[in-house]
């Protein structure tokens, strides 16, 4: 063995070593955070309560809601913007929610791009 060589195979080992066990935690805690975004429901209403959406984490449209005193044969088109209007807060919410838990887990760390 020549002198002055390495112990533990290369140099600088224990950083690369911690930054690898950072990486795979950051990917087990994004994989947590994104099983239990897909499984929350977000609910959002339009008219005051006459339209009620419901979403899922995956984006999927689990319900529609129609108080039936707004199922108006002679305006449908106001019942037909208040379940687009019920559905987008749904997904807004939704987005949202992502957003701040991503900013959550990223926590301060620069935006990689590939990552996330």
């Amino acid at each position: 063995m020549a002198k002055g060589g390495f112990r533990g195979g290369f140099p600088g080992g224990g950083a690369q070593m911690n930054m690898m066990k950072q990486a795979q935690k950051m990917q087990q805690d994004f994989l947590k955070m994104q099983q239990e975004l897909e499984s929350t429901e977000f609910e959002f209403t339009a008219g005051g309560g006459a339209v009620k959406a419901t979403i899922l984490g995956t984006r999927a449209l689990k319900a529609i809601e129609i108080d039936p005193e707004v199922v108006d044969p002679d305006d449908v088109e106001m019942l037909q913007d208040m379940i687009v209007a019920a559905v987008n807060g749904a997904l807004k919410m939704a987005d949202d929610k992502t957003s701040q838990a991503m900013a959550k887990l990223q926590g301060g760390m620069p935006n990689l791009p590939g990552l996330f």
